[in-house]
């Protein structure tokens, strides 16, 4: 897994995005995942990918009895551990892909905006079944297809510059993309939507939601907020490990 985030020119534009500095509430997607979330109370819960540790600490605010959160940049964990971290939470720098997944160890394991960076999903879809407790829930919000499909993952633009299409090409071909982000050259890893969604699948888990982000109406008066219902940006999918009878 790449991990630009450790770039001080990136990290300081990404510290200062909206969801950065206001957390949850500042994210478009966050009033449709939330309602995704199983209940929290007494669980275990592990975190790939948790950035700032926003999802970390919704967790332990819903009574999650330990909260696990990793992420591969020491520059996230430490501005996770600044916002405090309380009995019950825990922060460690490790890689999605370098964790060990211990044997039905958590009762739900979510990922937000960290999968489109792994090379190998049925490798992690795998692990985190392992890792799982019978019944458990895997949840991940993810970049869509269509978005990291995206020709340089950006608008065709009019001379007036205005949005005039978002072009998709090369959909068929998963694999690494190139895109420019907050100024940095960033690289993520495209996958189809059937190998998204079968790969959970394969991996044992039962599907209970697919849904692909849309901005609240509240923030539709944000500039550029109306031209994200032109496209998907973001996948968000909730399964269960079924126990077997």
């Amino acid at each position: 897994m790449t991990n630009e985030y450790e770039n001080d020119q990136f990290f300081q534009a990404y510290s200062q995005m909206p969801r950065s500095r206001e957390g949850l509430d500042a994210a478009g997607e966050w009033h449709q995942l939330r309602e995704l979330f199983p209940p929290l109370e007494g669980k275990a819960v592990l975190d790939l990918g948790c950035g700032y540790g926003w999802h970390c600490r919704f967790a332990h605010e819903q009574g999650a009895k330990e909260v696990l959160g990793i992420d591969l940049s020491p520059k996230m964990i430490a501005q996770a551990q600044e916002r405090g971290v309380p009995d019950g939470l825990f922060y460690r720098v490790c890689g999605i892909e370098e964790y060990a997944f211990p044997s039905e160890r958590w009762d739900v394991v979510v990922s937000n905006l960290a999968l489109h960076y792994i090379e190998n999903l049925d490798a992690v879809f795998q692990k985190v079944w392992r890792t799982l407790k019978p019944e458990g829930t895997f949840l991940f919000n993810m970049e869509h297809p269509t978005f990291t499909a995206g020709v340089h993952q950006d608008w065709e633009y009019a001379p007036d510059g205005t949005p005039k299409h978002w072009p998709v090409d090369q959909y068929f071909y998963p694999g690494e993309r190139i895109t420019n982000f907050l100024g940095c050259q960033v690289r993520k890893q495209h996958h189809t939507l059937t190998q998204i969604l079968m790969g959970v699948l394969n991996a044992g888990f039962v599907l209970e939601a697919v849904e692909e982000a849309m901005p609240p109406a509240k923030m539709m008066d944000i500039p550029g907020m109306r031209d994200e219902m032109r496209r998907p940006m973001m996948l968000l999918v909730r399964a269960r490990k079924e126990t077997k009878k």
